[in-house]
């Protein structure tokens, strides 16, 4: 989300408090500066992930949480940076070798299968006993869709997100 949104997205017009996170957003020409690391293919720069699910009521009050919950579409949302910046060859290495090449690790042999295939995002997501997620930009349209995993020699379709 630091490469989608700066803190005027977050504060203009009233604090928006599913993107309050901390670190907090950034100004413009540093959210700039991160899509251009991000994007550079340098292997100093890598996917890295803290998707903060926090229910709507603990979000949406005087006191509320941060972090901002992307687990839903976290590699739809990086594809259409990288797409929309004409840097989608750059995208499997930041995604998936870089990290693992900084500390040691194998690389992961399993797959993905992404299409550029507009779908919504749900206005929000089952959290427990009447409790609700609202993912990253909900109810707004995004123009990528993980279709399938593999693993191995067995591939199976990703499962459709329940909303509520």
């Amino acid at each position: 989300h630091h490469l989608l949104y700066n803190r005027n997205d977050m504060l203009v017009g009233g604090i928006k408090p599913h993107l309050y996170c901390l670190p907090i957003l950034k100004s413009e020409s540093h959210r700039q500066a991160l899509v251009k690391a991000a994007i550079s293919g340098s292997p100093k720069f890598f996917l890295g992930t803290d998707s903060a699910p926090h229910s709507r009521d603990a979000k949406e009050s005087c006191c509320g949480c941060a972090g901002v919950f992307t687990a839903h579409a976290l590699l739809e949302l990086y594809t259409e940076t990288f797409d929309k910046h004409g840097q989608l060859s750059k995208l499997e290495d930041f995604c998936s070798s870089f990290g693992a090449d900084h500390y040691g690790l194998p690389r992961n042999t399993a797959t993905l299968t992404l299409e550029k295939t507009s779908w919504k995002v749900p206005m929000s997501y089952d959290f427990g006993d009447d409790l609700y997620l609202r993912g990253l930009r909900a109810g707004e349209e995004i123009k990528w869709k993980l279709v399938e995993e593999e693993t191995g020699n067995k591939k199976k379709p990703k499962l459709d997100q329940q909303s509520v």
